[in-house]
C-alpha cells in the first residue's frame, strides 16, 4: 500500500490524474485557401510571360533571358515559403468549423 506525502501525491512517483488534452484547433488554414497562394501562382506567370514577350531578335539582344526568369521565380519561391512559415508560427484555425472560439 502506497503512503501519501505531504503534497498529497503517492509516494510511488506516479501520479493517478492521466491529463488528456483535446486538440482544438489546426496550425493554420490549407494553403490552396489563401490568397497567397493565388499571388504566388500570378507572379511566376507574369514573369515567364514577360521573359517569353521580351526576348530578344536578330538586332538587339535578349533583355530579360530565361536565367533570369527562373532565378525571379526562385525568390518568388524563397518568399512564399516564408510567408507560409510566418502564418504557419502564430494563427489558429478551429478545428470544428461550428465553434469559432479559439483559446
Amino acid at each position: 500500500m502506497a503512503t501519501a506525502s505531504s503534497a498529497g501525491y503517492p509516494e510511488s512517483g506516479r501520479s493517478q490524474a492521466v491529463r488528456t488534452e483535446r486538440r482544438t484547433s489546426t496550425e493554420t488554414k490549407p494553403a490552396f485557401k489563401s490568397t497567397e497562394l493565388f499571388v504566388y501562382l500570378a507572379a511566376v506567370v507574369a514573369v515567364l510571360v514577360a521573359s517569353a514577350v521580351v526576348g530578344g531578335n536578330a538586332v538587339r539582344a535578349d533583355r530579360f533571358p530565361a536565367d533570369r526568369a527562373w532565378w525571379y521565380i526562385t525568390l518568388l519561391t524563397v518568399g512564399y515559403m516564408i510567408s507560409r512559415g510566418l502564418a504557419k508560427c502564430g494563427s489558429r484555425e478551429p478545428t470544428d468549423p461550428t465553434d469559432r472560439n479559439t483559446t
